[in-house]
């Protein structure tokens, strides 16, 4: 089978208005327009861009279940774009998730439930969410695929490593990332710009890292939303407001790039599967 080299991809540096659903669904659709008329085929907004970041008990009040009508229709609305949003996901009554919606062709295709909940620094996500159990690796278009990871999920190199493994030719990072909220000495801004240019280059695996812009009450999420190419390379990089940024990645250049770098070939997943289960 001949496979499209090109594929046409965007990350979505907005601001969400802290639990206001309907307001930033209109947002979505917005930017859904712009990307649409600039022929996005993968579209990645920001962690939590539905509901905004510092939640806490009103986890419960934003939450929706996946047959929610406004989840509905932003399905409706990504048509052939593969379209990944951030919403808090009602599983069950009093049960829910930092999570992804992963749309495309009107249809709510995926849902990556977040696996590693910060609780330290200013974050205190294990208090209000409960903890995912599963990746996920959606099919784009032939010939490309795409694996997601929320923010944190991204912190912890046994999670990526798994993720990696099935060889999406995408890995989608949608952040919040707010300056200082770790600790004074630890830097957001340098440590993600290190964290995902590492994982790209390592893995042949082209990144879209969407953070959000913008205040949050007491917060400030600095931006910074980037596309990486297969060798880390930036591809696009966001200026310091709300934007769409949007890149051309090219299968052959990922090819060549694992091809010289064959981290996927030599992982030994059977030895570092033993290796784990001695340290359990």
């Amino acid at each position: 089978m001949h496979y499209q080299d090109d594929l046409h991809v965007a990350a979505a540096q907005i601001n969400a208005e802290l639990g206001a659903v309907d307001a930033n669904l209109e947002r979505h659709l917005e930017c859904l327009e712009e990307a649409s008329r600039a022929g996005i085929e993968l579209l990645v907004f920001p962690e939590l861009s539905l509901t905004g970041y510092g939640l806490g008990a009103d986890v419960m009040r934003v939450a929706m279940p996946l047959e929610d009508p406004r989840l509905m229709r932003l399905a409706r609305a990504v048509g052939d774009i593969q379209t990944v949003v951030g919403f808090v996901e009602e599983a069950s009554p009093g049960e829910y998730y930092n999570a992804l919606a992963i749309m495309q062709h009107g249809e709510l295709v995926a849902v990556h439930r977040k696996l590693n909940l910060p609780t330290y620094g200013g974050l205190e996500e294990g208090k209000w969410f409960t903890h995912g159990d599963a990746l996920t690796h959606t099919p784009v278009r032939p010939g490309w695929s795409a694996t997601q990871l929320i923010c944190a999920d991204l912190w912890n190199p046994a999670l990526v490593h798994a993720a990696l493994l099935p060889r999406p030719t995408i890995l989608c990072a949608p952040i919040n990332s707010a300056s200082g909220i770790v600790s004074d000495d630890f830097s957001n801004e340098q440590n993600w710009a290190l964290n995902v240019r590492f994982y790209a280059m390592t893995y042949g695996t082209p990144v879209i890292m969407a953070n959000r812009f913008g205040p949050e009450g007491a917060s400030h999420f600095w931006g910074g939303s980037r596309i990486l190419g297969p060798r880390g390379e930036p591809l696009a990089e966001a200026d310091d407001r709300e934007t769409l940024i949007e890149a051309h990645l090219s299968r052959t250049a990922i090819a060549k790039a694992r091809f010289e770098l064959p981290t996927h070939r030599d992982a030994d997943t059977p030895l570092i599967r033993d290796l784990m289960a001695g340290h359990r």
